[in-house]
């Protein structure tokens, strides 16, 4: 019995894998390319976090980033990635619905500064949870047919 019905939805989930993934690497890059204080002061911008995690969110969120966006791409622990990243962007996407619903003016964070927080910021993160969620959806599928 075939893992998936149809090779096209195969080539779906590599491609979805890979831009989600790909957008996790990118944003992990692109933080620790920059300082790590002009990270820490976006994830304050929030005011969700007390200092002492801002400053570890800040430290070591783009490195989480980068790391879980590679297993994604690669397949490997498919189930564990997916789940991961799907809920990481849920708490992304939340707080991004709840800084723009307070009417905060700030930057989203995801790729740096200079990124503020718009219905297209919320439309881009929505679209990669949809993605995410999907991907986590069927390998989990995928582990129910090969049992």
């Amino acid at each position: 019995m075939p893992t998936f019905p149809s090779r096209p939805l195969r080539w779906i989930l590599l491609v979805l894998r890979v831009i989600v993934g790909g957008v996790f690497v990118y944003g992990g890059y692109v933080k620790l390319a920059d300082p790590w204080a002009l990270f820490a002061m976006s994830v304050d911008s929030y005011h969700l976090l007390p200092y002492s995690m801002v400053v570890l969110v800040a430290r070591t969120l783009p490195w989480f980033e980068v790391a879980i966006g590679l297993l994604m791409i690669s397949g490997f622990w498919l189930r564990f990635s997916s789940t991961v990243i799907t809920l990481t962007l849920g708490v992304f996407f939340t707080a991004m619905v709840h800084a723009l619903l307070a009417g905060q003016k700030i930057d989203c964070g995801c790729f740096g500064p200079g990124d503020p927080i718009s219905k297209w910021t919320l439309l881009r993160d929505g679209s990669l949870l949809a993605g995410s969620i999907f991907v986590t959806w069927m390998a989990f599928r995928q582990a129910r047919r090969k049992a």
